[in-house]
């Protein structure tokens, strides 16, 4: 189940966060600057395939990356990030997301995904193999002491399992977030550009009403 979940989310990813928040296609009669910003990154980040475009409209400047490979790939940004940044902010935060389509960082996180969801499926399938074996084991035989361990350590296993892959996905997380950035100085040549752009959304505290906080990147 955690395979074909994560395979359905990693396939249909543009078109489901796409639809959950709402967003629209980029205009050049509305949204001229993002396009030319994009247009511009294209030559400098080697893409053979220029993502799509997309608008949220919503005042949290947020923006995020998706799709399953650099042919299928989605930038969406909101209105109030369009707003908030001048040229060469937006620029770098376009940037970053190019970085994440180019890096294949959404196939990682699906692989990821997966190895979490397959761990804590083999540590609630021991779990219950040791509970119901050792009931079973018990109808015939009294001294099960060294079960009983065996089903601790199957019951602390399945409680630690979940944290540690947490722990993962954040790690990998923060990483890939690190690389992203670097990437996108070297599409832009302009390292002031993202930081000052970085510094503005967060300090940015508005909540958002209608991007979902999963997609924020």
């Amino acid at each position: 189940f955690s395979v074909a979940s994560t395979w359905g989310s990693y396939y249909y990813s543009d078109k489901i966060v796409l639809g959950l928040n709402k967003a629209r296609p980029a205009t050049k009669e509305e949204n001229l600057k993002l396009i030319n910003i994009l247009d511009s990154l294209m030559i400098s980040s080697g893409l053979s395939h220029k993502p799509k475009l997309y608008v949220i409209d919503d005042p949290q400047p947020n923006a995020f990356a998706t799709g399953r490979n650099p042919e299928h790939s989605v930038i969406c940004v909101t209105s109030g990030l369009l707003d908030t940044l001048d040229y060469y902010e937006l620029e770098g935060v376009i940037a970053h997301e190019m970085s994440h389509i180019k890096n294949y960082d959404i196939l990682l996180s699906a692989v990821v995904s997966i190895m979490v969801g397959f761990i804590v499926m083999l540590s609630d399938m021991y779990s219950r193999y040791m509970f119901f074996g050792n009931r079973r084991r018990n109808n015939k035989d009294n001294d099960s002491g060294g079960n009983s361990i065996l089903m601790i350590i199957g019951l602390i296993c399945l409680i630690l399992s979940p944290i540690f892959g947490s722990l993962m996905q954040l790690a990998i997380s923060r990483k890939r977030e690190f690389i992203a950035d670097a990437t996108a100085v070297e599409f832009t040549r302009n390292p002031e550009g993202l930081i000052s752009a970085l510094t503005k959304l967060e300090n940015y505290t508005q909540d958002m009403y209608n991007v979902n906080k999963a997609t924020e990147s």
